[in-house]
């Protein structure tokens, strides 16, 4: 980009921006979070407790992507954007704490904790980008559109809790859908992804970061579910085998056949404005189906021989799935086609969760298991012969 040049604001040198330790000790706050969104959803197993629990997740997935694509922009390890970082962390433990009762007594306060995070750290980059940058526009767009969306957490946090879940229905569409109307504002124009210098590895590592945050509450679910037990019958070890197999399969799927791709599919995109965006939008699948599956994992660790109802059905199968539609759209935008082994995956889980029910959740937890790993494996295969085709010519 040409303009005034911003001390704050990465160097672009050509050898890719790394993830600092200011980045990662600022994602400890989301582990956090992560727990709070599964222990929520794990106590309130009803369609009113999973849409809350999706309200909320949307909310602090989108609160982490606008601050990522800030410290993709500037350099956390100077002062002043440290001290931002620093700043924000408190207030998201604010937020993280008040999830649980976000619909209930500690609304207002969550609301106005989000709202000031958001229209707060847009600010931010705004005042720093004056002078002319052509950053400031697209901030000067994205300040305003976090100005309307906290209107509707705020709105929401004064109201009953039905309107409140639509006045934040609004608020979460306002910042996730704007991304891909450009912030488009009347009178201010549009902006325009390939005017957005991010740097793409980092963008991908950020996100692979996140991923591995979700997972570490995978395993604290299997973990701090199997210490909590007054005895450890055999039944209990292997549900603790399972559940842990299925997390690491999440990982495989995700880590073993994709992530370098991806880094490299962003480095060499012609717009990489574009598909971080995509990357964002996908990772919130991904992410919210890791959420979901350490709450299956909990069931299956507390009562592992129960026999499924359809609740129990619901919430073992809504991890796996969710995490493997968001893993087969990913796949779409890093590889450029559907991946045929996630399609079937996919096909199998849904037609065959059903036959679940009445079935043990460890018997059922095991087979879900069982779909992810074909699929991974299936997957590891392909792109394992593709890139032997690929050094052959």
């Amino acid at each position: 980009m040409k303009g005034r040049h911003q001390p704050l604001l990465r160097r672009r040198d050509g050898h890719g921006a790394r993830v600092t330790s200011e980045e990662l000790f600022f994602d400890l706050v989301y582990a956090f979070a992560v727990t709070q969104l599964s222990h929520l959803l794990l106590h309130r197993l009803d369609w009113l407790g999973a849409l809350d629990t999706l309200i909320l997740w949307f909310a602090m997935w989108l609160g982490w992507q606008y601050v990522c694509w800030i410290t993709n922009w500037f350099d956390p390890e100077t002062p002043k954007v440290r001290g931002m970082l620093f700043a924000v962390m408190p207030l998201t433990l604010v937020i993280a704490a008040a999830l649980p009762e976000a619909f209930g007594e500690r609304g207002l306060i969550f609301a106005l904790a989000y709202g000031a995070m958001q229209v707060g750290c847009a600010g931010w980059s705004l005042w720093d980008l004056r002078g002319g940058h052509p950053l400031r526009m697209n901030y000067l767009r994205i300040f305003l559109w976090m100005v309307i969306a906290a209107c509707f957490w705020i709105a929401g946090g004064l109201a009953e809790p039905m309107m409140r879940r639509a006045l934040w229905v609004g608020g979460v569409a306002c910042i996730y859908i704007s991304p891909m109307l450009g912030f488009w504002l009347p009178g201010l124009g549009r902006s325009v992804t390939s005017d957005w210098t991010i740097d793409g590895g980092h963008l991908a590592e950020r996100c692979q970061c996140f991923v591995i945050v979700a997972l570490g509450e995978a395993v604290l679910a299997t973990g701090g579910g199997f210490a909590e037990a007054e005895h450890w019958p055999w039944v209990l070890v292997g549900a603790l085998a399972v559940t842990f197999m299925t997390t690491l399969t999440l990982w495989w799927l995700y880590f073993g056949t994709s992530s370098r791709a991806a880094t490299a599919k962003i480095e060499h995109a012609e717009d990489p404005g574009a598909i971080g965006a995509q990357f964002h939008y996908v990772h919130a699948l991904l992410v919210g189906g890791i959420v979901a599956a350490a709450v299956g994992h909990d069931l299956v660790i507390e009562h592992p021989l129960e026999h499924t109802q359809w609740r129990d059905l619901l919430a073992l199968g809504a991890g796996p799935g969710l995490y493997l539609l968001g893993s087969t759209l990913y796949k779409r935008v890093v590889y450029g086609h559907w991946p045929l082994s996630h399609l079937v995956g996919l096909a199998v889980l849904v037609l065959g969760l059903p036959l679940g029910l009445g079935q043990s959740r460890l018997m059922v937890e095991g087979a879900l298991g069982a779909v992810l790993l074909g699929t991974a494996w299936r997957e590891y295969v392909v792109r394992g012969r593709r890139r032997e085709k690929a050094s052959h010519q």
